[in-house]
Order: C-alpha cells, then sequence, then structure tokens
C-alpha cells in the first residue's frame, strides 16, 4: 500500500473511534458504519470548531477528542431537527 492509501485508513480508523465515543456519550446507538461517518464528519466539524477557539490537536489522542467532540455536536443538532 502507498501513502496516500494508509492516510485514508488511518483517517477511517480514528474517524470510527471518534463515532463511537461521541455515540457513547450521547448515549446513541447507531451502528459502526454510521459511527465512523460522524466521526469523519465529525473532525471536519470538530476540527472547524477548535481552530475558531485557537485549540490545536496534537496526535492521534488529539486528533480522536477533536473529531469526537465534532461527533458529538453532530448527534446533538440531529437530536434537536429530529424533534422540531
Amino acid at each position: 500500500m502507498d501513502a496516500a492509501a494508509y492516510s485514508w485508513l488511518w483517517f477511517i480508523i480514528i474517524g470510527g473511534v471518534a463515532g463511537w465515543l461521541g455515540s457513547v456519550v450521547m448515549n446513541s446507538s447507531n451502528s459502526m458504519i454510521v459511527n465512523i461517518v460522524l466521526g469523519i464528519i465529525g473532525a471536519i466539524v470538530g476540527g472547524w470548531a477548535a481552530g475558531m477557539m485557537g485549540i490545536t490537536a496534537g496526535g492521534i489522542i488529539g486528533s480522536i477528542l477533536i473529531a469526537a467532540l465534532g461527533a458529538i455536536i453532530l448527534i446533538a443538532l440531529g437530536r434537536l431537527l429530529r424533534r422540531a
């Protein structure tokens, strides 16, 4: 595998872990695929939110925490939209 393939693999793994963490914190019963998607999109949302606050993530743990924060935000927004 080339470097780009490893990057995508790590992106999916980090997204999956972050999505799972988000679902645990928010007590959500999403499937593994939904958790991965939430984690990947959450990484984008969390990265944007952290950047707006001047927070930078260091290493894999920091990336997972930022992505999990984004997944939590997405789950909360989804719940709000379903109620409306």
